[in-house]
């Protein structure tokens, strides 16, 4: 009898097995990473790579190095060192620092429009930009133009206003989405050498799920609009200390964020910003990886940019600050796992914020699929391989 037992027992087992790996193999695996006994998760549309045939993959990479988003930074900067870049109100009351004291004027008419300062002439006699802002946008002007020779650019992510600091043995990039508080990471977070936060997260009360360590703050320019409206500039909200890395959305933030340097140097650690030749090759990046999305779920080989541009804003399309975090991270750590990046119905958009949704102007699936790449087969990755550049080893956390 005991015998006759074994049999079925054994076909169970088998069954079972092999339920699990059906199970491994659906639209959505995590592996259990024996390690640090943590859950290491990747997205999957499906249960096999998607390979493109080589031309479009060529015409892909083609597309992506068109960038009109830099292109309209660049007349940006170009337009303030012209004085023809309209100001806001609370931008002009930020910053009378930087007006010539016995050229006050008023800058709102009756209807509270801002004017415009029409020409070079007229910028030159009505506001007296400091030196120091613009060699800032001249150097900017100049990078934008320069060829870069990109095997620099992950290496040395920070600006010219830095020292290129030391590797990290391990970086944690702690995304801000709301699975977070489905997870009890705080305490793998710690443990990392480098602990990069973004766009200012709050961590008091949620440290059983971020963490409470940060090295490194890592925020786009709209926030430190908001820092700009404080006193002092105050932009510094893990302690003085932290070193906060910053990226540039519109031209017109450089004025927020020299006003803001000037006092944060004072009070601790100074803001950075990141080089240009990295922005841009951020920005080629997560477009190669969107148009790849939209022409593997649509079959389009045609007219690929115009159909992909009805679904995105050409010129605001951009990459998310937690894209550009991780770039960082690669460029400056030996080993990088990602936390909090990832969508779930079930769960609020931020794990700290009333948000409901992201903006339009990011493609996060798309981001998404990079990360997997990083995880698993970085050697697919285009631009970065082409720069000869090797990724650190990456752990996705869910």
């Amino acid at each position: 009898m005991k015998r006759s037992l074994r049999i079925p027992l054994a076909f169970s087992l088998l069954f079972a097995i092999l339920s699990l790996l059906t199970l491994l193999s659906s639209r959505s695996v995590t592996f259990f990473h024996p390690s640090n006994r943590v859950f290491y998760w990747v997205a999957r549309r499906n249960q096999s790579y998607s390979v493109l045939p080589s031309n479009l993959t060529a015409e892909l990479r083609r597309l992506a190095n068109s960038d009109p988003g830099g292109e309209s930074m660049k007349k940006g900067i170009q337009d303030l060192l012209e004085g023809n870049l309209p100001l806001s109100r609370d931008q002009v009351r930020r910053h009378e620092p930087y007006t010539h004291p016995r050229l006050r004027w008023d800058p709102w008419d009756s209807d509270h429009v801002p004017h415009r300062l029409r020409s070079p002439k007229d910028y030159r006699n009505r506001i007296r930009v400091v030196p120091e802002l613009r060699r800032l946008l001249r150097t900017r002007l100049w990078s934008h133009n320069k060829r870069y020779n990109l095997s620099e650019l992950l290496y040395l992510p920070i600006g010219v206003e830095s020292r290129p600091g030391k590797r990290h043995s391990s970086c944690a990039v702690v995304g801000n989405s709301g699975i977070l508080l489905n997870s009890n990471h705080g305490e793998e977070i710690d443990k990392h050498d480098l602990v990069i936060r973004l766009n200012n997260a709050r961590i008091k009360g949620y440290e059983r799920h971020v963490g409470s360590k940060t090295g490194l703050s890592f925020i786009n320019s709209h926030i430190l609009i908001q820092c700009a409206r404080r006193v002092g500039c105050f932009c510094h909200p893990y302690g003085e200390n932290v070193p906060v890395l910053m990226y540039f959305c519109l031209a017109s933030h450089f004025i927020d964020y020299l006003a803001c340097n000037s006092t944060s140097g004072q009070n601790g650690a100074p803001l950075l910003i990141t080089d240009p030749g990295f922005d841009a090759l951020c920005a080629i990046i997560v477009k190669f990886y969107s148009l790849k999305r939209f022409a593997e779920e649509t079959s389009q080989t045609g007219q690929l940019l115009a159909d992909w541009g009805k679904i995105h804003d050409v010129k605001l399309f951009h990459y998310s600050s937690g894209f550009q975090a991780v770039m960082v991270a690669l460029g400056i750590c030996d080993r990088v796992s990602l936390f909090g990046f990832g969508k779930s119905d079930k769960v609020q958009h931020h794990y700290h914020t009333n948000q409901k949704k992201e903006l339009d102007l990011h493609d996060y699936l798309a981001e998404y699929m990079f990360y997997r790449d990083l995880a698993e087969r970085p050697e697919v990755i285009p631009f970065l391989t082409d720069l000869g550049f090797k990724v650190p080893s990456v752990l996705i956390y869910l």
